[in-house]
């Protein structure tokens, strides 16, 4: 076996951001990242969260994590029979899942069928894991116990993709793959023209022209922002996470309108797959950073995660705020990434 490398990447704790709603705290969060103008413009998020009667509201809408298995049928009347089947079996399937964890609870079922092919997305939360592992567990003996109860049925695969894990989808965003979170704030107008140096009008029309129009002309599949996949690789590689899942947890909405000339502006990320225990966890600065962020308290399964997955996404509502910002003032983007990058940094 090769000598492993080891080769931090600079981190820094940006803030404090001021959050409220599900979670309520003035904190900062840890980013890692090559790009260090990441710090700063995040920082300029914060100070304004810091600024606003509330700061950033957080909602988190709903939580689940998913694994798919597929099927192969002796015909498809036999795939749709033996799931009509499975759906009226439920807690029988919850029996199943219980015995291969304390924490997994299935939510829902959902199906596609075809030809012969029966594909099954099984839905459990997960208390406070991401559960990757723990669904594809539950998966694994779920398919032994349908294969022994459906006779026409027989093995195809431990994934079948319509998960979907680290993959672009829309399956993901209808259905929900991790948490669910809404974070969003109402801007006064002296801040939007004092800290940001635009407008909400400016805002809002760079948001429908770049976000939405721009991202419809590029054919984006369910995604309609300006970098989301910044500020959470940043976030995850600091806080221990499977970083692939930027892939899905990167496909977010920005909304941007113009109330009077104060500036409303939310992020939503409906598949923000995190988790406060499992791989990862243990290195001793992942371990330092989740208990800064108050996500190795004593509190039922699920909150800690619940928490991490408020903080990621307050991260990205800062960062994508300053952004977007940015982008409507020519020039100002391309002369600060000159500044910040020949080393002149200021401090977040």
């Amino acid at each position: 076996m090769s000598e492993q490398a080891h080769t931090p990447i600079p981190l820094k704790w940006v803030g404090p951001l001021r959050i409220s709603g599900d979670v309520t705290d003035e904190i900062s969060v840890p980013l890692a990242t090559y790009e260090t103008p990441l710090w700063p413009s995040v920082g300029r998020g914060a100070r304004i969260s810091s600024l606003i009667d509330g700061g950033i509201r957080a909602v988190v809408v709903d939580e689940r994590m998913s694994r798919s298995v597929v099927f192969e049928a002796d015909d498809a009347a036999t795939a749709l029979a033996a799931w009509r089947r499975l759906e009226s079996s439920r807690e029988e399937l919850q029996s199943v899942i219980s015995a291969t964890s304390r924490f997994a609870r299935l939510i829902d079922l959902h199906v596609q069928i075809v030809g012969d092919l029966l594909f099954l997305r099984f839905e459990l939360t997960t208390g406070d894991a991401s559960g990757h592992n723990m669904v594809t567990l539950a998966a694994e003996r779920l398919m032994d116990h349908i294969l022994s109860v459906e006779p026409g049925l027989r093995y195809g695969s431990i994934s079948g993709n319509y998960c979907t894990d680290k993959k672009t989808s829309a399956v993901n965003g209808i259905l929900g793959r991790g948490k669910n979170v809404v974070t969003e704030a109402l801007i006064p107008r002296e801040l939007v023209t004092k800290r940001l140096r635009t407008t909400a009008e400016r805002m809002a029309t760079l948001n429908t022209r770049k976000n939405l129009l721009g991202s419809l002309v590029a054919g984006s599949l369910r995604s309609a922002n300006a970098h989301y996949a910044n500020m959470l690789l940043a976030f995850y590689l600091a806080t221990g996470q499977d970083a692939a899942n930027i892939v899905e947890g990167s496909q977010g909405i920005t909304r941007a309108e113009d109330r009077d000339g104060d500036l409303y502006f939310s992020c939503t990320l409906p598949h923000l797959i995190v988790g406060s225990v499992g791989n990862g966890k243990g290195l001793p600065q992942v371990e330092e950073a989740l208990t800064r962020l108050g996500c190795r308290e004593d509190r039922p399964a699920g909150e800690n995660a619940r928490r991490l997955a408020v903080l990621a996404a307050a991260a990205v509502w800062c960062g994508e705020l300053s952004l977007m910002a940015a982008q409507t003032n020519p020039g100002e983007l391309m002369r600060s990434h000159v500044v910040l990058e020949r080393g002149s940094r200021p401090t977040p």
